[in-house]
């Protein structure tokens, strides 16, 4: 039975229950996590996380319909968010078109960074919904000179909020707020009519979003905003240890294993 959580009842979320979001990129992880979170978020990370490349704009669009296909293929009650990867929303058009292989490939809604206002109005004419993203753009984190939180200056700070209303105004139904100092995470949060979804914000977002991988502690090295609620490095670590030892030692496998 599918039961998915509807843009609608996300949006319902903003003077209420606060909003849960984790990264998913395949068919497993998303059955663990449906109906345990409110949206699963089919980043571009995975090009990272998943695929071992240096940042985000090595996703590619095949990446993302290919990873949201065994996401939704897993899931029936989370809402399922895509980003647009780097160098797919050129043109209203190309944005578009992009867009709808990803809705057909199990998404409800896509989400694109920055204040690309056209693009998202032409997207919202066109019946794709859309969750938008300001603060701290990885897409373009050259530009910054390495991950820096930004709007630690009041024009900074400004032109953060600016694009936020912009973003609702251009029919985003909600927005991430990415590495921004918490003050100014709550003054846009308290800005705007549509949900905010933090990470590395305030907890004063609506919701929040974390990459599944830190969060279940399978990276190195962690950001000050993420909170590990596991340690699975150690123990996958351990249980291939010991598994390799039992096959060396001739102790697996054992009679219970054997037909």
């Amino acid at each position: 039975m599918n039961n998915r959580n509807t843009i609608a009842q996300i949006k319902a979320k903003k003077a209420g229950e606060k909003i849960t979001v984790l990264t998913a990129y395949d068919y497993a992880t998303a059955q663990l996590l449906d109906g345990e979170v409110d949206v699963l978020l089919v980043g571009d990370s995975l090009s990272m996380v998943v695929h071992g490349l240096p940042s985000t704009t090595a996703a590619t669009m095949e990446m993302m319909i290919l990873h949201t296909a065994a996401v939704a293929r897993g899931s029936n009650q989370s809402l399922i968010v895509t980003d647009l990867p780097y160098g797919s929303i050129n043109t209203p058009q190309e944005a578009l078109a992009n867009a709808q292989r990803l809705i057909a490939s199990g998404a409800q809604a896509v989400k694109l960074e920055g204040a690309k206002i056209d693009v998202i109005e032409f997207l919202r004419k066109n019946n794709i919904e859309v969750m938008g993203h300001v603060g701290l753009l990885p897409q373009s984190v050259a530009l910054y000179g390495g991950y820096k939180v930004q709007g630690k200056t009041d024009e900074s700070a400004e032109q953060i909020i600016n694009d936020a209303r912009a973003l609702e105004k251009a029919g985003c139904f909600a927005i991430v707020i990415e590495a921004v100092p918490e003050k100014l995470a709550s003054e846009i949060t308290a800005a705007i009519k549509i949900p905010t979804i933090g990470i590395g914000a305030s907890p004063n977002c609506d919701g929040q979003v974390l990459v599944i991988n830190d969060m279940l502690g399978m990276t190195d090295t962690q950001p000050k905003f993420v909170k590990t609620f596991a340690s699975l490095n150690k123990t996958i670590k351990k249980a291939a240890k010991d598994y390799a030892a039992e096959v060396k030692a001739k102790k697996f496998p054992g009679k219970d294993n054997c037909y």
